[in-house]
């Protein structure tokens, strides 16, 4: 069991914290593992993807691995585990600036099929944050292989996002949003979610882009993931045209 001992070792990340070990990790996970979680995974993801599960939410892993902090070689380590917990928190928990355009192009081969790869490539991901993030977005982006193709818009997504100086400027997402509008109709749902995904964030940064990317995903319409129609469609639209978004561009126009 984790014990009080160890639980403190997760409490205050870099401050003078001993380096978790995997099989620290793992020790927690263990102890943290919810039975119902575990049996939606046997149930559904077992089989497709060769892992197995505690059954923990990305919230709780999310939280976790802000506790345990950045760590390249656990990150390696975790990455080896047969368990899709630790792989998540592989993940998250990488250097971005430890992370090499090989290991990224290993990784998505081993994506189980594209189950990690909304985490791999966005969620904040520390790929997005990796010195060649933009031109291994690029590459993906054209890639033949869908799973590919997948985690570059979900990089775009992430790209989308920076308000460094370094950013990107409106043609480059011009261009993209441009290919999104000429390629959705081939795309599968997972794909088309991710798409959603880039169109939203970079409809976000300012009208241009926005009426852009708008113009793009009232083509494309809602997004349907969901074969058993329990979850909503993915609704571009409705993001890109929310009231936050008006008044932003509004207040930005009367500036």
């Amino acid at each position: 069991m984790w014990s009080t001992k160890n639980r403190k070792l997760f409490a205050h990340p870099g401050k003078g914290v001993v380096h978790m070990s995997k099989a620290d990790v793992m020790s927690r996970l263990e102890e943290g593992q919810d039975e119902r979680g575990i049996k939606h995974w046997n149930k559904d993801h077992a089989e497709a993807t060769g892992l197995t599960s505690f059954g923990i939410g990305l919230t709780r892993l999310r939280k976790m691995a802000k506790e345990i902090g950045r760590n390249h070689s656990l990150a390696m380590e975790l990455w080896s585990a047969s368990c899709y917990e630790a792989k998540v928190l592989a993940l998250l928990i990488d250097e971005p600036r430890e992370i090499t355009k090989e290991q990224a192009e290993k990784q998505v081969e081993e994506l189980d099929g594209g189950y990690l790869a909304h985490v791999f490539s966005s969620c904040d991901a520390p790929l997005a944050k990796a010195p060649f993030a933009r031109e291994l977005a690029d590459e993906w982006m054209a890639n033949r292989d869908p799973v590919r193709r997948r985690c570059g818009f979900g990089l775009l997504y992430e790209i989308s996002k920076s308000k460094k100086k370094d950013a990107p400027g409106d043609p480059y997402f011009l261009r993209w949003i441009e290919r999104i509008g000429k390629t959705y109709q081939k795309e599968s749902a997972t794909v088309l979610m991710a798409m959603g995904g880039a169109l939203m964030g970079i409809g976000k940064r300012n009208e241009v882009l926005n009426q852009a990317a708008l113009k793009v995903a009232r083509a494309i319409g809602p997004i349907h993931f969901d074969e058993s129609g329990k979850c909503d469609p993915m609704d571009v639209v409705k993001h890109l045209t929310s009231d936050y978004l008006r008044q932003k561009f509004a207040g930005k126009a009367g500036a």
